[in-house]
C-alpha cells in the first residue's frame, strides 16, 4: 500500500496592508513589497489629504504584515 504524501500548506503573503492618516484619519491601502525587507520605513503623501506620513510596514515570519504612520 502506498503512502499518501502530505502536501505541506504554504500560507501566502498578504499583497496589501493598510494604515489610518495620521492628518485626516482615512484608512489608506498600500501593497506590500517583501524584496524591500521585514521591517520597512517610508515617506508617503496621504492620497486625500496630501499631508506626508511616514510609513512603517513589518512583515512578520509566518507571511502578516501590520502597518502604521505617524506624521512627518
Amino acid at each position: 500500500m502506498a503512502k499518501k504524501r502530505r502536501r505541506r500548506r504554504v500560507r501566502e503573503m498578504p499583497q496589501e496592508a493598510s494604515y489610518v492618516c495620521d492628518a485626516c484619519g482615512e484608512e489608506i491601502v498600500i501593497p506590500i513589497d517583501s524584496t524591500q525587507g521585514a521591517e520597512q520605513s517610508f515617506v508617503e503623501d496621504c492620497p486625500v489629504c496630501c499631508r506626508p506620513n511616514i510609513v512603517h510596514l513589518d512583515i512578520e515570519p509566518d507571511g502578516s504584515a501590520r502597518a502604521w504612520a505617524e506624521p512627518e
